[in-house]
């Protein structure tokens, strides 16, 4: 339902500014108010079926039912509101570049229950990323379990060392790439740096100790969180040892599911959870990755990606 649509149902305070849908005249036939004039509710009715008392800038009083007038930041807005309905129209999902399979179909942690996720990265037309009303970091379908950045934001997140983008160039199972795509895939490991020390070590102990507040407070917690927790911890070591994102997961499966079929001890699972940061600890202070990402390397490819995109609208003008 729209802001017009619910606020036409309700009372609208004294204070609020408003815009004039008519033009409003005394019984003399004199101008009182011009259609698109903006003015201030002074008096509110108890109900709808009254008028509302709007103030105009030059202190004269009108009397207006509700759908005479319109609240001025919805009036504003709704020529934006029509282009972007517009935008929705348009199947961004088209413009989808690389779609891959993450989660725990990729970790090899999958079982009769386990959903297919799908990621990737979506490049839009130069025409609509250029318009006034942009376009969204990210689009969704829910019922799929599927989600795709645009391709800044993705670039964003990789060079924050964001663990779920980084595992989308490293899964290997990929539906979808693009030759553009494909060549971001061959230089990921610009991505990798000693950041995914810092983003991967707080984000488990932020997680641990909510986990820890459930179980004083619920007397639970999401073991299969847990499980995907001290994988994570897994692999942000070996991306420090080796350089490369481990999406697969086989060689520690059994203790994995130990704890997503809560066959150990939440004591167990701690004390694993605090090896492994000092386990990331001391291969921390000997990684040979840089301190930080190629952000130079990054930019250009964004840049190279966009102009490709001009190319296309050019190419597609020429031809028609």
């Amino acid at each position: 339902m729209s802001h017009t649509q619910t606020s036409a149902n309700l009372i609208l305070p004294v204070g609020t500014q408003v815009v004039s849908r008519v033009e409003v005249k005394n019984a003399a036939g004199e101008l009182l108010c011009l259609r698109g004039s903006v003015g201030v509710i002074v008096e509110s009715p108890t109900d709808n079926s009254h008028r509302y008392q709007i103030q105009l800038p030059d202190q004269t009083i009108v009397s207006l039912k509700r759908l005479e007038f319109s609240i001025r930041k919805h009036f504003q807005k709704a020529g934006l509101e029509a282009a972007e309905n517009r935008l929705e129209e348009m199947n961004l999902f088209d413009y989808v570049i690389y779609r891959c399979i993450v989660g725990s179909r990729a970790y090899g942690l999958d079982d009769a229950d386990s959903d297919t996720d799908r990621r990737g990265i979506y490049l839009p037309s130069a025409e609509m990323h250029w318009s006034l009303y942009g376009v969204p970091e990210q689009i969704e379908h829910q019922a799929e379990q599927e989600c795709y950045w645009e391709l800044q934001k993705f670039l964003v997140l990789a060079l924050k060392a964001n663990p779920n983008v980084l595992e989308c160039l490293y899964t290997p199972l990929v539906e979808t790439a693009t030759p553009l795509a494909e060549q971001l895939l061959n230089m990921r490991d610009i991505f990798l740096s000693q950041l995914v020390y810092q983003t991967y070590n707080s984000y488990v102990l932020s997680q641990f100790k909510k986990m820890e507040q459930d179980l004083r407070t619920v007397g639970t917690i999401r073991w299969k969180h847990a499980m995907h927790l001290i994988r994570l911890l897994l692999s942000g070591i070996t991306i420090l040892k080796q350089g490369f994102v481990p999406v697969r997961a086989e060689d520690y499966r059994d203790r994995l599911f130990a704890i997503k079929y809560q066959q150990v001890s939440w004591d167990e699972v701690n004390q694993w959870r605090l090896s492994l940061h000092q386990e990331f600890d001391r291969t921390f202070s000997a990684t040979h990755l840089p301190e930080r990402p190629d952000y130079e390397k990054a930019n250009a490819f964004l840049i190279q990606a966009r102009q490709s995109m001009v190319n296309n609208q050019h190419g597609k003008q020429s031809a028609s």
